[in-house]
């Protein structure tokens, strides 16, 4: 698809110096465009950059003054970042919700429905009573079992597999390689040592405006559901267990791991590599930072928790001061023990 400068401009609300009829097919990088491209300029350390891009055109700040001759057409804004990351958005969803129609070869089970506008790639598979809504794009080699129930303007990524029994709400994205859905790890104990599975029979649910990462994976509940509630956002590579319940816009970043049965709050911020014990519950607003152990529930709304095991943030950086110069400490305790010794010899 093509734009000229002016339809651009006259979208972002910019005014346009040098040639408004520059044909503009792409967006890049400052320092990588070419004649058809459309750049921006936000941060000031890449100010040399556009004196010498090949972009055809170039958004930019209003109080911006060229130091030397530029051959790019500018575009002059408020804010340079947020209107060509509006605008990078709607060239996403242009490029992606364009797709319609179905690559042959693909499957779909018997009393199962999609909607209108929807995008079935070759080798994706629906089975069995399956319900889908309007603008469904779903990619290469995604699975989706049977008794799925899949809302509007939903995007399943190559190699997604959903499994039986899953209800997905509207507006979802679903990234590559995630598998919603499967058996949590549910394993009973036995007198001889060894372990007997234990069945799971429940679901998973995900409301609306829910962004799945990459490779994440989210189990089946044993009874009941796994919830996964509205504006969630995960990360790749997050392990969600059976019969977890996410609050609403809560973000989960890479390698966390939330154990079965807990109930994490709304508006929750959980750093990389986080893990949580099974079975507790986290308050609304509650930040975690990266690689920090939470072992039992945390009751105070808008907590910020760092450690392993976890606690207040700030006590902990307090003490990890105090760590760091354990051996100092130990060394003036070593001489002070050594001092007392001298002397306690004296005074005899």
């Amino acid at each position: 698809m093509e734009f000229t400068v002016e339809q651009i401009a006259q979208v972002i609300g910019g005014k346009i110096q040098g040639d408004a009829s520059i044909k503009i097919s792409k967006l890049a990088k400052i320092q990588e465009g070419d004649s058809n491209s459309l750049a921006f300029l936000s941060n000031p350390k890449y100010e040399n950059y556009i004196y010498t891009t090949r972009a055809g055109a170039v958004i930019v700040k209003n109080d911006f003054i060229p130091k030397s001759e530029v051959k790019a057409a500018l575009i002059f804004v408020e804010d340079p970042y947020t209107c060509f990351t509006a605008l990078l958005e709607q060239y996403h969803k242009t490029m992606l919700w364009s797709r319609q129609g179905v690559e042959d070869p693909c499957y779909i089970g018997k009393n199962s429905t999609i909607g209108d506008n929807h995008y079935r790639a070759a080798f994706s598979y629906i089975g069995n009573n399956c319900t889908l809504g309007t603008n469904v794009k779903i990619f290469p080699h995604a699975t989706i079992g049977d008794n799925v129930s899949i809302g509007n303007n939903v995007i399943i990524y190559a190699g997604v597999k959903i499994c039986a029994d899953t209800v997905i709400g509207n507006h979802v994205t679903i990234q590559a390689g995630a598998v919603i859905g499967s058996d949590g790890f549910g394993f009973a104990p036995q007198p001889d040592g060894s372990y007997k599975s234990i069945p799971q029979v429940g679901n998973v649910i995900l409301g609306n405006h829910v962004d799945i990462g990459a490779n994440t994976v989210i189990d089946r509940a044993t009874m009941g559901s796994t919830v996964i509630e509205d504006g969630v956002k995960l990360d790749n590579l997050v392990q969600i267990a059976h019969n977890v319940k996410i609050g609403q816009n809560t973000v989960i970043a890479s390698q966390a791991g939330v154990s079965g049965s807990t109930e994490v709050g709304k508006q929750c911020m959980i750093g990389g590599q986080v893990g949580f014990s099974g079975h507790i519950k986290l308050a609304d607003r509650t930040s975690i930072a990266a690689q920090s152990g939470i072992m039992s529930s945390v009751t105070t709304e808008g907590a910020k928790l760092f450690g392993s095991p976890a606690f207040d943030a700030r006590s902990y950086l307090k003490s990890y001061t105090v760590f760091r110069k354990l051996p100092q400490l130990m060394r003036t305790i070593e001489e002070l023990e050594e001092k007392i010794i001298s002397l306690s010899s004296e005074v005899k």
